[in-house]
């Protein structure tokens, strides 16, 4: 290794993050070939690894890029993994609030040509925006029982969990003993919580509802691309929303139990997904 490039490992681009991107095409040499991180207050953080047709991932509430997807880091020998840590979730610093329109846009300002798009929860809703943003961009779509609430109103179950929301407490460790269960996670508490973990609980108490999403579902009908929609065989409700986004999209649907919510972290899950990426 030359003594510049031996200086430049490990270095941040400082560089805007459409500028990184740019950068990185022509091999920033500040950069490693296989792994890169762009930090910037205002924007998604993003991890760059492997080699192939890029996947890009966003993660949902609590839980940043690293945590959710740790189990997905062996697709980097055949894809390109674009792990993107939304503003707000550590570790960047905190937000106040946060909004899925926001996210939305700036999740497709990062999609190229032939990306597959997967989202998880929050990340999911924000994916759905986002690849109705930029349809001509994408090779697939993949959710992980997104809390598009909106797509299933009426529905028994989805409006007894929207009367429970309100209820959650405002404190991290109290909010996360209310919400997981809730969602049907099955993720162990520490205690006390971890930093990056109270961090996460924060940043979820600051999240747009997402019932307030309007989804463009004859957009995404519309569009050519295909779509995988997956939940994890435990919830009624997030059963009611995957299976109307099923019904409208016209998707292909997956039930990959074992996790409750947190399904990148179900058995087969990353095999599920393997295979609709290589469909695709």
């Amino acid at each position: 290794m030359s003594p510049q490039k031996a200086a430049n490992r490990g270095r941040l681009c400082t560089a805007p993050l459409r500028r990184c991107l740019q950068c990185r095409r022509k091999r920033c040499p500040a950069l490693p070939a296989q792994l890169s991180i762009f930090a910037h207050v205002d924007e998604p953080q993003v991890e760059v690894l492997g080699q192939g047709p890029r996947v890009v991932l966003v993660h949902g509430s609590v839980g940043n890029a690293a945590a959710t997807w740790a189990q997905q880091r062996p697709l980097a020998e055949r894809y390109t993994l674009v792990l993107v840590t939304r503003p707000g979730y550590p570790p960047g610093p905190p937000r106040e609030r946060i909004d899925f329109a926001e996210q939305a846009e700036q999740v497709a300002t990062l999609l190229r040509p032939g990306d597959h798009l997967v989202g998880h929860s929050y990340g999911g809703v924000i994916s759905l925006l986002a690849a109705s943003q930029r349809p001509d961009t994408l090779r697939s779509l993949t959710v992980n029982e997104p809390p598009a609430f909106g797509v299933a109103r009426g529905d028994p179950a989805v409006e007894d969990f929207l009367n429970r929301f309100p209820q959650a407490p405002r404190e991290p460790r109290a909010y996360l003993d209310f919400f997981l269960p809730l969602v049907g996670s099955n993720m162990p508490l520490p205690d006390p919580l971890p930093p990056d973990l109270e961090a996460g609980a924060r940043a979820a108490l600051g999240e747009r509802p997402p019932h307030e999403a309007e989804i463009p579902l004859s957009e995404l009908a519309a569009t050519r691309f295909p779509k995988l929609v997956v939940s994890g065989g435990h919830s009624a409700v997030f059963d009611a929303v995957c299976d109307a986004l099923e019904r409208e999209l016209g998707a292909e649907r997956a039930v990959v139990p074992g996790a409750g919510h947190s399904i990148p972290r179900a058995p087969g899950y990353t095999e599920t997904l393997a295979r609709f990426l290589e469909s695709a």
